[in-house]
C-alpha cells in the first residue's frame, strides 16, 4: 500500500468503515502533529478530564 498523500510506501495503515488509508512516516507525523495542535483535541481532553502520567 502507498501513502494517501505521496507515492512512498505506507508505513501505517488505518481502516474505518471498510476503507483503508496508508500513510508514509512523514505524513503520519504531520497528521499526528495537526491533531495534537487542534482545538478539538484540547476540548476533548477537558471534557474527559485527561491527566498526564502519574
Amino acid at each position: 500500500m502507498y501513502c494517501h498523500y505521496c507515492d512512498r510506501e505506507a508505513a501505517f495503515e488505518a481502516e474505518s468503515d471498510g476503507v483503508t488509508v496508508g500513510l508514509c512516516e512523514d505524513h503520519f507525523r504531520e497528521r499526528v502533529q495537526e491533531l495534537a495542535d487542534s482545538d478539538e483535541l484540547q476540548a476533548l481532553k477537558e471534557r474527559v478530564d485527561v491527566e498526564g502520567p502519574e
